[in-house]
């Protein structure tokens, strides 16, 4: 029986979690929670880690994947963003301990959640007839919006995830409300380019809020209005366009016939964006491929630890890979 070590390092929370491969399958026995900004260094994050008492040590685990919210260079290296401190796993056997090691983007570990039991109990958004020999395509709003595409190669039970940096590709806006947006977001982000980060995010909530209204929020505090107004409050309502546009796109792009899998804290945490009837309208909406779109299933993926069941899953196959 084979022991994975799995992590999902974002800028509030350092989630671990001790997985065993019986029989084929990944079984969790245990995680356990750390506050990322209790350390400087991600040796100090090990350290702690140890000193938690959790049950896998690095160096009694087969394989250890590590997920991180930000870039990955050669599989080994980072520079996360909303984090202080970089992450460098060069040497991780002399360090650590670490046997065989990964790291991966936190939207790759969330692309290869989606086919393990991280799902099992993942919201159906939109129906659809999905196609499981096609590409499926994760999509989630936070502090910037992710994405990421798992596809499955052809007479083998393995997936490759793409990774991507769509989330900084320009928003499309339409329509003269929309174009009058753009520029209020320009004038008072001070840029020349609106991408998705700004718009299908947290602050974007707060962008979107403040434009409608005058007042400015921070996104909780918008969120808390949508309880107030209800399905006809004006933000809730562009917010649900946006985001359902912005699944879509990335659906058409990549033909994610397999379904969209949304995560992510924005609709995590409110959940009434993408159960607005104008997140369906604006997902299913297309001059041109229409049919194809009301075969996408989409559905809504709140599991929090789902990001440990993605880089436990890339482990899985790395040590398949090796004793092949």
């Amino acid at each position: 029986m084979a022991a994975i070590l799995a992590a999902d390092i974002g800028a509030t929370n350092s989630r671990f979690g001790h997985f065993s491969v019986d029989a084929g399958e990944l079984k969790l026995e245990a995680t356990t929670w750390l506050k990322t900004a209790s350390v400087t260094s991600f040796a100090e994050l090990m350290q702690k880690l140890e000193d938690s008492g959790f049950g896998l040590a690095p160096d009694k685990a087969d394989a250890t994947t590590i997920a991180i919210a930000g870039a990955v260079e050669q599989d080994l290296r980072a520079r996360p963003v909303n984090i202080s401190w970089d992450i460098d796993l060069t040497h991780a056997d002399r360090q650590f301990g670490m046997r065989r090691v990964g790291l991966i983007n936190d939207f790759v570990a969330q692309a290869y959640a989606c086919r393990t039991a991280a799902v099992s109990e993942a919201k159906r958004i939109l129906e659809g007839r999905p196609d499981l020999t096609a590409a499926l395509g994760v999509i989630g709003a936070g502090t910037g919006l992710g994405k990421c595409a798992l596809v499955p190669i052809p007479n083998q039970a393995r997936f490759i995830a793409l990774p991507s940096e769509g989330g900084h590709s320009d928003f499309p806006f339409i329509g003269a409300e929309e174009f009058e947006f753009q520029r209020f977001a320009c004038q008072v982000m001070g840029r020349e380019q609106i991408i998705g980060d700004i718009v299908v995010s947290g602050p974007g909530l707060s962008l979107t809020h403040r434009f409608l209204t005058g007042q400015d929020l921070t996104p909780a505090q918008v969120a808390a209005t949508f309880a107030q107004e209800g399905a006809d409050s004006p933000t809730l309502h562009w917010a649900a366009r946006f985001y359902g546009r912005a699944c879509r796109n990335y659906a058409l792009e990549i033909l994610a016939r397999a379904g969209i899998y949304i995560a992510g804290g924005v609709a995590a945490k409110t959940p009434a964006i993408v159960l607005h009837p104008e997140f369906a309208t604006a997902f299913r909406t297309s001059e041109t491929h229409g049919s194809l779109l009301a075969d996408i299933p989409v559905l809504l993926n709140d599991n929090q630890e789902s990001g440990l069941w993605g880089a436990a899953f890339h482990a899985h196959q790395q040590l398949r890979g090796a004793s092949c």
